[in-house]
């Protein structure tokens, strides 16, 4: 791996790993073995530094004042702005600052949805319920049909499907560019052609591509992209949606406030161009300046250095997994054409009941339905246990977690 973040060397993964703090620390008396990444990734100092930072040196409000702490508040949090763009390949006034992926997605579904006139939203069986339910509750608002396409046996998203469901009536195309539970990365570019084959916009989730994939909105030829800070080594609460330029100038904010206006008078308000059209009210300034010291954490490790590792890692784990006696493992069963979210089910244990053990012998997972129900309803199960993987994910790791599965199975006979 390439130097890291802020000029530190990352000669290896050794060194990547001493980054995170919390990685050092133990859970039960047994070291931490941390494979809850899907759900919220830990965070190098690099990050902590740059909020400590604000908060003690530079605290002020944003866009507002002209004294030199707010100066300095404002110029971290536009570059801030900038290093996420860097990281998408998009231009800095093509980023909005979001509360998260779900807060990306719920702004631009509630911008444009009501413009429509009736037609179609499709969407895949494999969304999260941040890219489900909103294009769901607004469809059935605005009298328009929710198209879902199905995944194949092979756990990859059935083309030949969406191929025949993109069409006139479509108005957008709502997709995962990887799933949070079965791992698979989507052909976000064709599906993005198709859509624009038949004038329909799209929208895609990237939290779960972005810490792991090289992201290029423009190569994509997407609309609109959304993403969240703490997937990707960030702070929570804070989330960025990618809009092409021209798009963003013909949405209307959805909420309102502060910041985000030209001009008020009694009768009526004239919007600021985008992307501060859509950051109203006081924005979290040091979550953005996290986000943007995450966008360059990233940048400086090189995301084909990341995938190189993870697809190691997950190439190394999988067969391992299938060889439990009982484990069936929820996701393509190759390393390639996927990210490192590896769900799973025990025959005869409750996922939950998988997790609670794991979590004695200092294994994190995640246990549940994770906020994915159609797309388990789909597959017949009612929730999976889920190893996910990130850049600090060793091989030892795979082999604690595979030893701590076999104490599960003995647990419970």
């Amino acid at each position: 791996m390439s130097a890291a973040a802020d000029g530190s060397a990352a000669g290896d993964l050794a060194a990547v790993r001493a980054m995170f703090p919390a990685l050092s620390r133990s859970v039960h008396g047994k070291r931490l073995v941390y494979l809850d990444s899907a759900a919220s990734a830990q965070k190098p100092s690099a990050v902590l530094d740059a909020m400590d930072d604000f908060y003690s040196r530079s605290y002020a409000n944003v866009h507002r004042g002209v004294h030199a702490l707010a100066e300095e508040a404002t110029a971290a949090y536009e570059e801030a702005r900038a290093d996420v763009a860097r990281l998408l390949g998009a231009h800095a006034d093509e980023i909005v600052f979001t509360s998260g992926t779900t807060g990306s997605i719920n702004i631009a579904a509630h911008s444009l949805v009501p413009t429509f006139d009736g037609g179609e939203i499709v969407v895949t069986a494999m969304e999260h319920h941040s890219n489900f339910v909103v294009w769901q509750q607004l469809a059935k608002r605005h009298g328009m049909a929710l198209v879902v396409i199905p995944v194949r046996p092979d756990f990859t998203l059935d083309m030949a499907r969406m191929r025949a469901a993109i069409g006139p009536a479509t108005r957008v195309v709502a997709f995962s560019h990887a799933s949070n539970v079965l791992g698979t990365i989507n052909p976000a570019k064709e599906i993005c052609e198709l859509a624009r084959a038949a004038g329909a916009l799209t929208v895609i989730d990237g939290a779960q591509a972005v810490p792991h994939l090289r992201v290029d909105v423009e190569e994509i030829g997407c609309d609109l992209y959304a993403c969240s800070g703490h997937k990707m080594y960030g702070p929570t609460g804070i989330g960025a949606l990618y809009g092409r330029r021209e798009l963003l100038a013909r949405m209307a904010p959805a909420w309102f406030g502060g910041e985000m206006v030209h001009e008020v008078t009694i009768k009526e308000t004239t919007w600021a161009e985008p992307p501060m059209r859509f950051e109203p009210g006081t924005p979290n300034i040091a979550g953005a300046i996290g986000m943007g010291a995450a966008a360059r954490f990233l940048r400086s490790i090189g995301h084909g250095r990341i995938a190189a590792h993870e697809r190691d890692i997950v190439a190394y784990a999988l067969p391992l997994l299938a060889a439990v006696p009982g484990l069936s493992i929820i996701g393509p069963q190759a390393a390639e054409g996927r990210i490192g979210a590896i769900s799973f089910t025990l025959e005869g244990v409750h996922p939950h009941d998988v997790a609670a053990v794991l979590d004695g012998h200092g294994v994190a997972v995640r246990a549940g339905h994770h906020c994915a129900q159609p797309l388990h309803c789909m597959l017949g199960v009612d929730s999976t246990s889920r190893a996910s993987v990130g850049i600090y994910t060793t091989r030892d790791d795979i082999d604690v977690l595979v030893r701590a599965l076999s104490s599960v199975r003995e647990v419970f006979g």
